[in-house]
C-alpha cells in the first residue's frame, strides 16, 4: 500500500510537488506520509496570497472570526482518535499522551475562538473637557509561524489560534520531521470554511522555505519555537527588517529537591519530567538539584524508578517512552552519554542505544541518570534535548538556588520542598519563565503565559491572555466632542 500525499496549502488550494517522506521514528520500515517539499516561490506566492486575503479577514467581527475557529475545534475534535495515533507515528510519544496533546489543541482553539467575543482596549477618562480617549486592539498583517517537532500539535495551535483570532493572516512552516499533526490542523481550517488565503502551509527545508517566509516583505512578524542556534539566526535576519519576532529555544531546566519534600512524590516528579516524552520537551528536567542530606537516597529511587520504565513503540499499550524522532536525534543524545560517562564516570542506569528484535528498527535509547554531576559539566550546562538527567549535589537550599540559576538559560525549574517559605523564596529568586511547586519542570496548561528569560525566549509570552500582545498592536484614538 502506497503512502499518502500530504499537499502544501496555498490561498486555499492543495498544491503537490516534490515529495520527503515522514517515516516512523519507532519502526523505521513504516512511511507514515509523504509530504511536498515546498520551494522558496511556493512560499512566496504563500505570502502573496495571506496579504491580499488580510484586509477582508482583519476587517471581520472577532465572534465572526471565531465561530471559524470553534468550527475547526469540532472538527478536530470529530478526528480525535486519528490525529493522535498520525502524532504518535510520526513523532514517537506514547499514544496516552498524543492524546493528551490533541485534546489541548482542541481546547486552545476554543479558548482562543472565545476570544474573538471579548478582545477588547481601553477606555480612559482625559484631563481635557469633552474628550474621549480610548486604544483598540488591531492586528499586525501577515505572521510566519515556524513550529517544532516535539509538540506538533500544540504549539502550532497555541500559534496559529491567537494569530488568526486577532485578525492576521497566516502562513506556517512546520518542522520536517513531523509534519502531519500541524497538516492537520490547516485541514480543519479549511474543512471549517476559513476564507482562502487566511490559513496557509508550506512544508520544506528551513533554508529555503523558512528563510523565504522571514525575508517576505509583507510579513510583518515571525514566531519561533525551536533551537536556540536557529532562532538566533531567525532573530538577525528579522532585525534586519525591523518585523516583530517571538522566539522559545532551549532550556536546561532544574528541579531542586529538599530533604522536607515528599520523598516519593518528589521522585515520580523528577522521573516524570525527566524521561517522558523521550525528554524531547524544552521544559523537561535536565539536571536535579538535591539538598545532600538525601542525595544518595534519592539517586537510589531514581534509577529503580527509572529502571521500571518500558522503551517501545508508543503505540503499544504499557509503553512509558518512545523513540527519539530520527537517527540525528538519537546520535546526539548518545553524543552526550559519552561526555557525560568522560565526566562523570558510568551512568547509575542506562546510557545506551537499545538493539535487539523490534529496537533494530527504531531510534530508542535507554533513560539514563547521571550522578555525582558537578556544574562545569557539559551535561550540565548543555541542552541534550533527550532522556538523560544529571543529578547534582548541593549543601542547602541556598546552594541549590545558586546552582539552578547558574545557566544561560531561563525557562522552567521546579522546587519539591513542604515549606512554604521555602516555596515563595524559591518563586521570587528562580530565574526563569515558569515555575512549578511540587509538580514536574514540564506541563503546562493554555490560559496562563508561557515563556522564558535569559537565552530561553525572546519577545512577548504565548499561550493565555498574553498570547494577544504578540498577534495585535494598539490603535489609539483621542475625540473632541
Amino acid at each position: 500500500m502506497s503512502a499518502k500525499l500530504y499537499a502544501n496549502y496555498i490561498n486555499g488550494e492543495w498544491v503537490e510537488g516534490a515529495k520527503f517522506e515522514n517515516r516512523n521514528p519507532a519502526n523505521t520500515d513504516e512511511v507514515v506520509g509523504l509530504h511536498t517539499a515546498g520551494t522558496a516561490e511556493e512560499m512566496a506566492r504563500a505570502v502573496e496570497a495571506a496579504s491580499a486575503a488580510y484586509p477582508k479577514w482583519a476587517s471581520m467581527a472577532g465572534p465572526a472570526r471565531g465561530a471559524l475557529l470553534y468550527k475547526a475545534a469540532e472538527i478536530l475534535d470529530s478526528r480525535f482518535e486519528q490525529i493522535a495515533e498520525d502524532m504518535t507515528r510520526e513523532e514517537g510519544k506514547t499514544l496516552p499522551e498524543a492524546k493528551g496533546e490533541v485534546r489541548r489543541s482542541i481546547n486552545i482553539f476554543r479558548y482562543f475562538a472565545g476570544e474573538g467575543a471579548r478582545m477588547g482596549g481601553f477606555i480612559v477618562p482625559s484631563e481635557r473637557d469633552r474628550v474621549h480617549m480610548f486604544a483598540i486592539r488591531r492586528p499586525v498583517g501577515v505572521v510566519g509561524l515556524i513550529t517544532p517537532w516535539n509538540f506538533p500539535s500544540a504549539i502550532p495551535a497555541w500559534k496559529l489560534a491567537p494569530a488568526l483570532i486577532c485578525g492576521n493572516t497566516v502562513v506556517m512552516k512546520p518542522a520536517s520531521a513531523a509534519p502531519l499533526s500541524a497538516w492537520r490542523l490547516i485541514e480543519a481550517c479549511h474543512d471549517a470554511g476559513m476564507p482562502k488565503g487566511v490559513v496557509n502551509f508550506v512544508a520544506g527545508a528551513g533554508s529555503a522555505v523558512g528563510n523565504a517566509l522571514v525575508d517576505a516583505p509583507a510579513v510583518k512578524a515571525v514566531s519561533f519555537t525551536g533551537s536556540c542556534g536557529i532562532g538566533h539566526k531567525l532573530h538577525e535576519r528579522a532585525s534586519k527588517r525591523r518585523i516583530r519576532i517571538q522566539l522559545e529555544m532551549g532550556g536546561k531546566n532544574p528541579t531542586i529537591v529538599l530533604a522536607d519534600a515528599d520523598f516519593g512524590a518528589a521522585v515520580e516528579n523528577v522521573v516524570n519530567a525527566a524521561f517522558f516524552s523521550t525528554g524531547q520537551k524544552c521544559t523537561a528536567t535536565s539536571r536535579a538539584i538535591v539538598e545532600e542530606s538525601i542525595y544518595d537516597r534519592f539517586v537510589e529511587a531514581v534509577a529503580a524508578r527509572t529502571r521500571r520504565l518500558k522503551v517501545g513503540d508508543g503505540m503499544q499499550a504499557g509503553v512509558d517512552i518512545g523513540p527519539a524522532v530520527d537517527e540525528g536525534a538519537m546520535n546526539t543524545i548518545l553524543g552526550y552519554i559519552e561526555k557525560g560517562r568522560a565526566e562523570a564516570g558510568e551512568p547509575v542506569c542506562g546510557g545506551r542505544r537499545l538493539t535487539g528484535g523490534e529496537y533494530d528498527k527504531g531510534w530508542f535509547v535507554e533513560p539514563t541518570v547521571f550522578a555525582g554531576v558537578t556544574e562545569e559539566m557539559v551535561i550540565a550546562r548543555e541542552e541534550i534535548f533527550g532522556p538523560v538527567l544529571a543529578i547534582m549535589k548541593a549543601r542547602d537550599f541556598a546552594h541549590a538556588m545558586e546552582i539552578a540559576n547558574g545557566s544561560e538559560f531561563g525557562l522552567s525549574a521546579s522546587v519539591q520542598t513542604s515549606n512554604l517559605s521555602r516555596s515563595l523564596e524559591f518563586v521570587y529568586g528562580m530565574e526563569a519563565g515558569l515555575l512549578t511547586v511540587n509538580l514536574p519542570s514540564a506541563g503546562v496548561e493554555y490560559q496562563l503565559p508561557f515563556g522564558g528569560t535569559k537565552d530561553s525566549s525572546f519577545g512577548p509570552k504565548e499561550q493565555g491572555p498574553a498570547a494577544l500582545e504578540f498577534y495585535s498592536d494598539f490603535k489609539t484614538v483621542y475625540m473632541k466632542y
